[in-house]
């Protein structure tokens, strides 16, 4: 299947690389405004094919995107300075309102992959352009915070990250919610696991690990500007369970009709994932602290959706 890939800078580029390593899709376009950056990474990207996948990677522009299964928006604006993050915002909705019914005119079928930031409000602005389903409006959500969860969880017990099982809710930013309450390794709780390999899960170490989840960002783009390769396998994870039809059970993003008593909100919850799209929303049982948490972040993101206003 055709997959295209709409904005070829860091976050695209690095998707399209992700997705030939994972062998997902048959076919990938890049398109870019920049149609020599775009030329430029299909091109290095198509001599990684031979120590990876025979998958075409060609750019193109969006007539080439026609009959893609999946379009993944990567396209935006940055911020200038002394700009406000709703003046941003309303910048990248009208880069959307540009985008989003050219892609549709020739690709009427695909799903919405958003990765475009700040991901939560611009899958929002992506559903109510399009008109479509929200089942084929997905945002990347904490897709990311969730790995990146696992991986630190995984680092202090000592065991791989695939044997935990641990989610990120909530806006993909400062307000996400770590669903400590939840946390399974080996079939029990972490708290639970980590006594038992005597590596505790005290106070202070759950402190840092939320810290080093909830400021990673901040981290990497002081060391070098932008993340793009923890994403890039983010997109490429939620492409391969849309393709494969894995009904896998991942946090993205997409408009929910209540959350904590906020109406209307996109944000991330464990969702089942397979061809169709979203195929199911799971309701995870949370504790005290951490309805109140998912609250909050439900009610920031209200906030930013209903500040805007070029949609």
């Amino acid at each position: 299947m055709k997959i295209g890939i709409v904005g070829a800078g860091f976050v695209g580029s690095t998707a399209a690389y992700a997705l030939v390593l994972r062998g997902v899709g048959s076919e990938i376009v890049l398109t870019d405004r920049n149609e020599a950056l775009a030329r430029a990474q299909a091109q290095d990207i198509v001599h990684a094919t031979p120590f990876a996948f025979p998958i075409q990677v060609r750019a193109g522009g969006y007539d080439d995107l026609a009959g893609a299964g999946i379009v993944v928006l990567c396209a935006g604006v940055g911020q200038r300075p002394g700009e406000t993050r709703i003046q941003l915002l309303d910048r990248n909705a009208e880069v959307f309102q540009d985008i989003i019914p050219r892609v549709l005119a020739v690709a009427p079928e695909a799903i919405l992959l958003i990765a475009t930031n700040p991901v939560d409000v611009m899958t929002q602005v992506a559903l109510k352009v399009s008109r479509l389903p929200r089942a084929r409006v997905i945002g990347s959500g904490t897709v990311l915070d969730t790995a990146r969860f696992r991986a630190l969880l995984a680092e202090q017990l000592g065991i791989s990250p695939r044997s935990v099982h641990a989610y990120v809710l909530g806006e993909h930013g400062d307000s996400e919610v770590l669903h400590w309450s939840g946390a399974r390794a080996g079939a029990m709780s972490v708290r639970a696991f980590a006594a038992q390999v005597r590596m505790p899960l005290t106070d202070a170490v759950m402190a840092r690990i939320d810290d080093a989840v909830r400021r990673a960002a901040y981290h990497i783009i002081d060391g070098k500007g932008a993340t793009y390769y923890g994403i890039g396998a983010g997109i490429a994870r939620i492409a391969q369970a849309i393709l494969a039809d894995d009904r896998s059970v991942i946090t993205v993003s997409t408009i929910n009709d209540e959350v904590e008593g906020v109406r209307d909100v996109a944000l991330s919850l464990p969702r089942i994932v397979g061809r169709a799209g979203i195929l199911q929303d799971m309701q995870p049982e949370l504790n005290d602290g951490e309805h109140a948490a998912l609250r909050r972040s439900a009610e920031i993101l209200k906030e930013a959706v209903d500040s805007l206003t070029a949609v």
